[in-house]
């Protein structure tokens, strides 16, 4: 089975989607003496983990990419391609000082998401890969989306600033509907969803790889613990009987 775990933000002030980057560092450390971490479509071994972080804040760039590199790490990373500027020279502490409501309608003057520069490095240095999250970090199933350009709009973005191919695809919000997945689906090998459950494989359930939530972690170790594991297995029955 694999586990595939959601995470945000770093130290923002929206707290059921962050993290502080003492827990961060902490609950990396861990995975990193249990677990081998996976990028899409790798194999799947023994206590393989696939970590993917949502929206591209640029805390991810300031706070969690040096931490894959010390813990040697690999992550992916969902990037909504209409806010991020090709390169900045906004002051780090400037583009972390938004509040999350803030975000969105101020990402062209203090740049708080990646900009594909950075996007690049990290690409290029083996411990990141990058996944559409759309163009607009819209919830797709609403009237008027359009979808085609969100989905795979997002994708030829992507690929052409940064000069490989994206096969992945992280659903904003979490939200879908038959339409939605067959899109994704026909564009991009792997398609990722919320859902606390596990993966048999990477077809994941129903063609859609789940995740657990790692947001707002009280522990380092939440996530491992034996209940949480047993309800995260119990889950991944359900869905699969369902599926």
């Amino acid at each position: 089975m694999l586990p595939v775990v959601m995470y945000h933000h770093i130290n923002s002030d929206d707290l059921p989607l962050s993290n502080s980057d003492a827990m961060m560092e902490a609950h990396l450390r861990l995975i990193s003496e249990r677990y081998t971490t996976i990028f899409p479509g790798e194999p799947i071994v023994s206590r393989s983990l696939c970590l993917t972080f949502d929206d591209a804040y640029y805390d991810f760039y300031y706070y969690v990419f040096p931490l894959l590199k010390k813990f040697n790490l690999k992550a992916l990373l969902a990037v909504p391609t209409a806010f991020i500027l090709d390169e900045t020279d906004v002051e780090p502490l400037q583009r972390l000082s938004l509040k999350h409501h803030e975000i969105y309608k101020n990402h062209k003057a203090f740049a708080p998401f990646c900009t594909y520069a950075e996007l690049r490095e990290m690409v290029q240095s083996g411990h990141v890969e990058i996944a559409s999250h759309s163009m607009n970090h819209v919830n797709l199933t609403e009237d008027g989306v359009d979808l085609d350009r969100e989905v795979f709009g997002s994708k030829v973005i992507l690929e052409e600033k940064l000069g490989y191919r994206v096969d992945s695809f992280v659903l904003p919000y979490g939200k879908y509907n038959d339409a939605v997945v067959a899109l994704a689906r026909e564009h991009y090998a792997y398609v990722f969803r919320i859902g606390n459950a596990f993966n048999p494989s990477w077809d994941g359930i129903g063609g859609l790889i789940y995740r657990i939530k790692g947001d707002g972690l009280k522990t380092p170790n939440e996530l491992f613990r034996p209940l949480k594991q047993l309800g995260f297995w119990c889950k991944t029955v359900i869905k699969g009987i369902k599926s």
